[in-house]
């Protein structure tokens, strides 16, 4: 089991230390560099967290991205932009330049062509680098899926692009995804989980064999920090 695993009471609790964790990491990174960067989840969990976030940081000189998006206009309530915007944006002051989305409202094909070209512009990528995010924060669903890389999806396999479209027939709906070379190049990787529903998959990807086709959130599985609320710890526990 990873060393890096702090387990909190409820919910709440998990997403403050976890933004905690985040706050330390951007800041070091800001030591360092003039700007930071931070790749950002959705779902249920991470509201809090964004909402512990937006007082403590100089925002405006942190570039927000997103780990993945789903294909519905931002102003929608199943947007990941949306709930950043809400809980973050908004609340901390973001600069609009420093806000880099996808933009779920086109065609998936395309929006992952421009939120591709759009990070190989702010990293100033060769045409085979991948970009290294200050900090990227996960998710993990109950079927052990991160980012919108799915169980059994092809796009597992791809470690040399930075985004693609995919179809989640579960969900009947297009998203797009940072893929796996992105996720494992990151410097610093925050997993924030909670509810009784991600137990087992909690469980697989820390007691299983490594096997990222079966349970993607495996993927940089040790260097990442994962911060669970106690009812998705239970079979850890």
């Amino acid at each position: 089991m990873s060393a890096r695993l702090t387990v909190s009471p409820n919910a709440l609790g998990a997403a403050i230390v976890c933004a905690a964790r985040v706050l330390a990491l951007l800041g070091k990174a800001l030591d360092r560099e003039e700007f930071a960067t931070f790749a950002v989840s959705g779902g249920s969990t991470p509201g809090p967290m964004f909402d512990t976030l937006a007082t403590r940081l100089p925002w405006d000189r942190v570039h927000l991205f997103w780990v993945d998006e789903r294909a519905v206009a931002p102003t929608a309530e199943a947007s990941n932009y949306k709930l950043a915007y809400d809980h973050l944006i908004a609340p901390a002051g973001i600069p609009e330049r420093n806000v880099h989305r996808i933009h779920g409202e086109l065609e998936p094909r395309e929006a992952a062509r421009l939120y591709t070209a759009e990070i190989r512009r702010y990293f100033e990528l060769g045409s085979t680098e991948l970009p290294r995010f200050d900090v990227v924060h996960r998710g993990i669903g109950p079927d052990g899926h991160t980012a919108s890389l799915f169980p059994g999806s092809d796009l597992l396999d791809n470690h040399d692009d930075i985004a693609a479209p995919v179809f989640a027939p579960q969900f009947n709906q297009w998203r797009v995804t940072l893929l796996p070379g992105v996720l494992k190049a990151a410097r610093n990787t925050v997993v924030l989980a909670a509810g009784a529903d991600k137990a087992e998959a909690v469980r697989a990807v820390f007691q299983d064999g490594y096997d990222p086709k079966k349970w993607p959130s495996q993927i940089a599985r040790d260097q990442a920090h994962w911060f669970l609320d106690r009812a998705a710890a239970a079979k850890l526990l």
